[in-house]
This record gives C-alpha cells, sequence and structure tokens, in this order.
C-alpha cells in the first residue's frame, strides 16, 4: 500500500506549481503599482510554497511555523520592509541554486548528471561524452547563477530611489535606474534563466549529435515527475 506522504505528493507538487504560478504575478504587480499589498501578498505566497509539502502532513508543528512566517511578513509590511524582502527573493534563490549546483561539484555526482540519470537512466552517462559534458554543464549552471546573484545584489544596492544604500543615507556615485533595476530582479532575471535552458538544450542536441535525445516536453515532464530523485541523489556516478 502506498504511504499517505506519497499519495499526498503529487497534489502538493500540483499546489504548488498553481501558487508558483501566481506569485510573479503579485511581485509585478507590487513593482508597477508601487502598493505594499502585491508585496506582502507575493511573500505570503512564497512562504506557502515553501511550507506546503509539510503543511500537507497536518501535523501541527508545520502549521505553527507557516503562521509564524506569516505573522513576519506581516510584521515586514508594517515596517514598510516588505517590498526590500520581495526584491531579496531574486538573489536568494540565485544563491541557493548556485550553491546546489556548486556543492555537487564537490562529490562524484554532479547536478546535471543527476538529471540524466533521472531523466534518461543511468545507462546513458555510459555512453561516449556524456558524463564530461555533465560536468561541464554543472559548472556554466553554476557560474552563471553566482554571477547573477552578483548583479541582482548590485541591483539592490544601487538601484535610485529604493536602493538599498540610499535607504541606509549613503549616496553613491553610480545609480541604476529604479524601472530597470525592478524589471531585471523580477522579470529579467528567470527570463535570462529560462533563455539559457533552451539554449543549452539545443546546445546539447548539436554537441552530443551522435546520440538520439529527448523532446524538450517529454524532458520537462520527467524532470517535474522525478523532482525528488533530483533532491535526494542517486548515487550513479562515480567520483
Amino acid at each position: 500500500m502506498k504511504s499517505a506522504a506519497s499519495i499526498h505528493a503529487p497534489a502538493s507538487r500540483r499546489h504548488a506549481l498553481w501558487l508558483l504560478l501566481v506569485y510573479p504575478v503579485f511581485a509585478i504587480a507590487g513593482v508597477v503599482t508601487h502598493r505594499p499589498i502585491f508585496a506582502l501578498l507575493a511573500l505570503a505566497v512564497l512562504a506557502s510554497v515553501l511550507m506546503l509539502p509539510r503543511l500537507q502532513s497536518r501535523r501541527p508543528l508545520p502549521w505553527l511555523l507557516w503562521l509564524l512566517m506569516l505573522a513576519g511578513v506581516w510584521m515586514a509590511s508594517r515596517l514598510e520592509l516588505a517590498d526590500l524582502l520581495l526584491e531579496a527573493v531574486p538573489i536568494l534563490i540565485n544563491v541557493a541554486l548556485a550553491c546546489w549546483f556548486g556543492r555537487s561539484l564537490i562529490g562524484g555526482e554532479p547536478l546535471v548528471a543527476r538529471f540524466v540519470v533521472a531523466i534518461e537512466g543511468a545507462e546513458r552517462l555510459r555512453e561516449p561524452g556524456v558524463a564530461g559534458y555533465a560536468r561541464q554543464i554543472t559548472w556554466f549552471w553554476t557560474v552563471l547563477l553566482a554571477a547573477q546573484a552578483l548583479l541582482l545584489s548590485g541591483l539592490l544596492l544601487f538601484a535610485a530611489h529604493d536602493g538599498l544604500l540610499l535607504r541606509l543615507g549613503v549616496t553613491s556615485p553610480w545609480l541604476v535606474p529604479e524601472r530597470w533595476a525592478s524589471a531585471w530582479l523580477h522579470v529579467g532575471c528567470y527570463l535570462l534563466l529560462g533563455a539559457a535552458f533552451l539554449l543549452e538544450y539545443a546546445w546539447r542536441r548539436w554537441r552530443l549529435r551522435h546520440l538520439s535525445h529527448p523532446g524538450l516536453h517529454d524532458m520537462l515532464l520527467k524532470l517535474a515527475l522525478r523532482w525528488p530523485q533530483l533532491l535526494h541523489g542517486n548515487g550513479s556516478v562515480s567520483p
């Protein structure tokens, strides 16, 4: 028989996906309208996404933690810090992903190799050129994400009007127009990652053209279905 956790997992992922689709709507609305309510809603949605798998267990402690997170978001809004927290979210996402990719290079299982096993099976890594390519692309994502985290941090610091330095009373000789800083923080950085993913997929098909490749739709579907395997590793790559 399936455990309760395994039964709730697909529903949890579906609900998290819908919430993630709602998050950028509130985030962009906050940037465009400058109304704190949208920043508050975006942060509340993000907190709910992070806690959703644990909330499915219906245990009291995760629900208490979730309520404390919402209370913290509300307090940040009262202190007029909700928009600053919202602008820090893309930085934290890029830092977390860069660390995820980078840490996998220290061990014997580069993260992209883990992707390959989850989507196409362990035999795929034994085919000519695949294991080496997986390590190279793991390096590529590590560097790209780390560089973007630095760029986003600079935009947050040097944005005109609402930049962190100006909020702290520090005058900077170099300021980024607020519109451009907000646009890249909440839209551009995600578009860059999406474009990089598509370009890497096209490059991979050409670079490893001696091999057959799954279609983009099938690859994304398998990636979504086998996400837990990516989080916990598969132990299939030797050091």
